[in-house]
């Protein structure tokens, strides 16, 4: 208790908070951090938060990569993750130089305006280019290093392309897979990695691992056509929550 630095109630919501946001990474393949970091913020701060978030994805992709490396299309996956992780160090320059509640305004109205017009169906046919790929990718390393919402460009991304939804969500399982490996030097390179972070993490560990378990067995067969607007409802909620607090 003394290394976690953490009340008994405050262990007991933010165990709470890991299976929720487990639940719904094991049915949509994401979502997982931005729901940790929308929820626990009040406990913890967003740097602290952060290492957990690592430590919490990392069990989830375990748990989900053999899967959905079988589902996925590894040359989108592996595209965005690569072009992410050479857009991060450009987000954190920018972090340094820019406002940062503009710039994460900004990332989130786009966001959110993208992800309505594809809720809509009105198709963004550059998305389905390979310099769409690439400069998703880029985008999210850049918006990763502003405002750690990275993971929802790729989202969005992933779900323009007109493909069943295994193969969407298992692209998205993928690249957060790849991508963590990245996020990791980038901790460890920062010293926000620690022994405290590590011990929250192992803590939230079992209760996200469960939920991840159950949200797996619920993407069935007869749940895939209610996938993509799920995860577009669910993207367009993110952001607008995020996008409301940086305004307060």
């Amino acid at each position: 208790m003394e290394l976690l630095a953490l009340t008994p109630a405050d262990i007991a919501l933010l165990a709470l908070i890991a299976f929720c946001a487990g639940l719904v990474r094991g049915f949509s393949g994401f979502a997982l951090s931005a729901l940790v970091m929308a929820a626990a913020v009040p406990i913890l701060p967003p740097a602290e938060l952060i290492p957990v978030c690592w430590v919490l994805e990392m069990v989830a992709s375990l748990l989900m990569v053999r899967g959905g490396v079988a589902d996925a299309d590894r040359r989108i996956a592996l595209g965005l993750a690569l072009t992410s992780a050479l857009g991060v160090p450009l987000g954190l320059y920018l972090t340094t130089t820019l406002p940062v509640d503009t710039t994460r305004f900004m990332a989130l109205s786009v966001l959110i305006t993208l992800a309505v017009l594809q809720l809509a169906r009105i198709r963004l046919a550059f998305l389905a280019t390979n310099p769409g790929l690439y400069g998703s990718g880029l985008l999210a390393g850049i918006v990763t290093g502003i405002a750690s919402i990275g993971g929802m460009v790729v989202a969005l991304y992933v779900l323009a392309q007109d493909r069943p939804a295994r193969v969407m969500r298992g692209s998205l399982v993928l690249f957060l897979f790849v991508s963590s490996f990245f996020s990791l030097m980038w901790l460890l390179g920062y010293g926000v990695m620690d022994a405290r972070a590590l011990a929250r993490g192992a803590v939230l560990a079992v209760p996200c691992a469960v939920g991840v378990i159950l949200g797996k067995r619920l993407f069935r067969p007869a749940l895939e056509p209610y996938y993509k607007p799920f995860a577009l409802c669910l993207l367009i909620g993110l952001a607008g929550l995020s996008l409301l607090r940086t305004m307060m």
